[in-house]
């Protein structure tokens, strides 16, 4: 997946949810967007940490045997400090599946 770091493009665009920012990037080869997990788990839970709390529940996750951290891509996202780090991120289907006990 090339990426043009220059500049922010429809298919890097940052998209808003409720006035908040979530990091997405278009995979022409896929046809489907992906989203930054810490991005959306910041909005949904209003963690101070999102960051942490990802780290935290994807170890419960996988210890509970889930495969969507199995199944989550890192790709490379724009942070609030201008650089370009390695994110985990999904696409609709894994953001809205249901979690199964």
């Amino acid at each position: 997946m090339c990426i043009n770091l220059n500049n922010m493009t429809q298919d890097t665009a940052i998209k808003l949810f409720n006035d908040k920012q979530i990091r997405t990037l278009w995979d022409n080869d896929q046809e489907k967007w992906f989203f930054s997990i810490v991005d959306v788990i910041g909005i949904l839970t209003e963690s101070p940490n999102p960051r942490k709390y990802w780290s935290v529940l994807k170890t419960r996750l996988k210890a509970e045997g889930s495969q969507l951290t199995t199944n989550c891509s890192q790709l490379k996202m724009l942070s609030t400090d201008g650089k370009y780090y390695k994110t985990d991120v999904a696409d609709t289907e894994q953001l809205f599946r249901p979690h199964s006990a």
